[in-house]
């Protein structure tokens, strides 16, 4: 079980992931497998980050393997209004 620090530091890494992939893509999404692999983030924490994101209303999740784990997740367009207020506080 990760620690509050990591569950916090896994929810940043995956909206700033999610964020800045859109200046790629243009899109505000990406594939569970992705994430995982990029941050390096076990799939149970990934899965529990993703849950709490899409309580809060910033991402939606299409889930795989039974609700176990994300197929695909996205930035909502409060989860870009954040991003981007996050973006404009740092300068």
């Amino acid at each position: 079980m990760a620690t509050l620090r990591q569950r916090k530091n896994h929810r940043e890494a995956i909206m700033t992931t999610l964020y800045e992939g859109m200046e790629g893509s243009g899109l505000p999404d990406a594939s569970g497998a992705t994430l995982r692999e990029a941050l390096e983030i076990p799939e149970q924490d990934l899965a529990a980050a993703c849950t709490y994101l899409v309580g809060e209303g910033l991402v939606t999740v299409r889930w795989a393997h039974g609700d176990e784990a994300p197929a695909t997740v996205m930035l909502t367009h409060e989860g870009i209004r954040l991003m981007e207020a996050a973006e404009e506080d740092r300068g």
